[in-house]
């Protein structure tokens, strides 16, 4: 897939990852969400949450990608908000089913998910699953006074 390049990285919070579409490095994706996610002060529950949406996100787009093709994979925080974006080649034109247990999991375990499909001429459609998990923030009485 040559000639094919990522939106340039905006924010300075952004962090991009790019690997193999294998199966073999959810490992890799899953600890990288873990670490951002502990930094950006997520609880424990929510930290479990992204890794596994990610998880889900990344096998789905995986199992969509060209053989031998990347994925790439990116990760914003601004604010109270992780989101993350995974993105592989693919030849087929369709999105991933909203209706299968797989989206039903992405969409338990986050704030919001999406997806998109986009032809890249001949050289086949790049497939997008965003989704973004919101941290709880918790006001503790009597601070900042």
């Amino acid at each position: 897939m040559t000639g094919w390049e990522p939106p340039p990285l905006h924010a300075r919070n952004d962090i991009e990852l790019r690997l193999g579409a294998d199966l073999g490095h959810l490992p890799i994706v899953r600890s990288v969400v873990a670490t951002i996610a502990t930094r950006a002060d997520f609880d424990l529950d929510a930290i479990a949450d992204l890794r596994l949406a990610v998880d889900e996100a990344c096998s789905t787009l995986i199992t969509r990608a060209v053989p031998g093709s990347t994925m790439r994979c990116r990760f914003t925080v601004t604010g109270d908000e992780l989101t993350f974006t995974g993105t592989v080649h693919s030849e087929s034109d369709s999105a991933p089913s909203t209706k299968s247990f797989g989206w039903k999991v992405l969409t338990t375990l986050t704030d919001s998910v999406d997806t998109r499909v986009t032809s890249n001429g001949q050289q086949g459609h790049q497939v997008d699953i965003e989704l973004a998990k919101r941290r709880v923030v918790v006001d503790v009485p009597g601070a900042g006074a």
